[in-house]
């Protein structure tokens, strides 16, 4: 057995402990990780009525009590790493001034585009921005009054132009610079000291100007089993909307069904295929599947923009686009909002969400992107992502308003959340062809997210190690995976699967003073770098 040591000024992460299973668990992280887990999902199954009682109280309250602090968080986050891109540190490079990138910037760049928000994308591109246009034109409470507090920044009562244009402004906000700007923060943190530092690519590494050699300790381990826990369980959120639109669009097009045991087969198959690309490895499997992802994804997305309403595509982007840059400020105030609904409802909820995937997405990108300068990372990170998802988002978001503004009865408007993006390719020619490249996409998104999910839980739980894990661990990390969100559809999910995202959500909230705590340690190891290389 051999003891590893990372950096000059690292610290040891003890000794391989290989069972007789094939499992390395040197660290305690991989047996808390994995015992909270399934005690977790135990809990939620014995207990489904009171779990979902508790996590149905959670949500709204971490919402209504601390949508002011995650906005201004949010909004931090943003300016702290554009401040980054900025002479001397943004020359830094991630693995010192000879490193070169291990991927092309085509592949980089479907790689960060497929891990971050692809399941999401799908789910929500149609009905978010549906959404919020029927909300600012004049949303009906279940009481039968106006209710101007649920629309982006009050609304545009019988205004449908305006309407929309505060739609799209509000569904890119959601989508745009602030997620992956949280998602740089944590990558660029993990890639500088993992890379420049010789420190493992764990969460806690990115603490050691913070904590020195106490990242090693307990405060460590208790930083990346959160770590663990949050992206383990957001995955498996985001899965549940990817199985359940995927199973939908089946059932819209063949009438399959979308029982438990549907449910079941499809995520078996799922996470079978995501097992071949853990072992396949990152050039075999993940960098594959995301170049698939990418052309597929901008195959349907420019099929939408050419047989739809290209003209009013092309303006709802642009317009969009406009109205997102003049709005940003307005919906990114955290404090004496008109509208406490919306930035309650949907912006809080978005940047937990966020926050909780931070450290999947920040450790998968950190892993990607050695040899990228500082100013080339954010700037790809955060700039390339947003202008797609403005493109996104009026290529399906804007359809759909398109529709119902011609046809206030369009079948898109009271179609269920997960069939929208079926229903709307209804309208369209070879609309079973549309329908089903969009299954397909989601199928491939699922296991993208599964598969590069898996390598980052596999690095975390072995100490930071890249290379030597053992294949059995791999396996372990996907199938676990596969295991939770089939157990929690298939004991039906409407509750566990609500309490599942509830604590997602909850695991976002303690996530933000993390991410607080990375600006602070990453601006020091920058600055530093900056002054040695100069």
């Amino acid at each position: 057995m051999s003891r590893q040591t990372f950096g000059s000024r690292g610290y040891r992460v003890g000794q391989d402990n290989i069972t007789p299973l094939g499992l390395d668990i040197h660290h305690p992280v991989f047996a808390i990780s994995a015992l909270s887990i399934v005690g977790f999902v135990a809990c939620t199954l014995l207990f489904p009525a009171q779990a979902a009682a508790f996590f149905g109280w959670l949500r709204p309250a971490i919402a209504s009590t601390f949508d002011g602090f995650l906005l201004l968080a949010g909004n931090l986050f943003v300016v702290f790493a554009l401040f980054l891109t900025l002479p001397p540190w943004g020359r830094v490079r991630l693995g010192g001034p000879d490193a070169r990138p291990d991927f092309g910037r085509g592949s980089w760049l479907a790689m960060l585009f497929a891990a971050g928000m692809g399941i999401g994308l799908m789910y929500f591109g149609v009905s978010e921005p549906l959404a919020h246009y029927e909300a600012a034109l004049g949303g009906i409470s279940a009481e039968g009054g106006v209710r101007t507090d649920i629309a982006p920044l009050g609304g545009a009562a019988g205004q449908p132009a305006a309407a929309r244009d505060l739609a799209m402004a509000a569904s890119i906000f959601h989508w745009g610079l602030h997620p992956w700007a949280i998602y740089a923060v944590v990558g660029l943190a993990l890639a500088f000291f993992g890379y420049n530092h010789g420190l493992p690519l764990t969460l806690r590494s990115a603490f050691h100007p913070i904590l020195g050699d106490g990242v090693r300790g307990w405060r460590g381990h208790i930083i990346d089993v959160a770590a663990v826990f949050a992206t383990l369980f957001g995955l498996a959120t985001s899965l549940g909307f990817g199985a359940t639109q995927a199973l939908a669009g089946f059932n819209f097009l063949y009438g399959w069904g979308t029982g438990g045991l549907a449910a079941v087969a499809l995520i078996g198959v799922v996470t079978s295929a995501a097992v071949v690309s853990v072992l396949r490895g990152l050039d075999g499997g993940i960098k594959v599947l995301s170049q698939v992802n990418l052309l597929l994804a901008l195959g349907l997305m420019l099929a939408i923009i050419v047989a739809g309403p290209t003209l009013d595509i092309i303006v709802t982007a642009a317009r969009g686009g406009l109205a997102y840059a003049t709005e940003l400020i307005p919906l990114s105030m955290p404090f004496g909002r008109d509208d406490e609904g919306f930035s309650r409802d949907w912006t809080a909820f978005y940047w937990t969400w966020w926050i909780s995937w931070s450290p999947f997405v920040g450790m998968f990108i950190a892993r990607v992107s050695r040899g990228r300068t500082v100013r080339e990372f954010v700037t790809c990170v955060i700039l390339v992502p947003t202008l797609l998802s403005v493109v996104w988002m009026a290529a399906f978001g804007g359809t759909a308003i398109s529709q119902v503004m011609a046809d206030a009865a369009a079948p898109v408007a009271s179609a269920a959340q997960e069939v929208k993006l079926f229903v709307l390719a209804e309208a369209f020619p070879l609309r079973s062809v549309l329908s089903f490249a969009g299954i397909v996409l989601v199928l491939v998104f699922f296991v993208t997210s599964s598969d590069s999910g898996s390598m980052v839980i596999d690095t975390i739980t072995a100490g930071g190690k890249t290379e030597g894990i053992p294949r059995t661990q791999r396996v372990f990390w996907a199938t676990l995976e596969g295991l939770v969100a089939s157990v929690l559809l298939l004991a039906g999910g409407a509750e566990a699967l609500g309490a599942l995202q509830a604590m997602t959500i909850s695991a976002g909230l303690p996530f933000t003073l993390v991410l607080l705590a990375l600006c602070y340690s990453t601006w020091v190891g920058l600055r530093a770098a900056a002054r040695d290389d100069g």
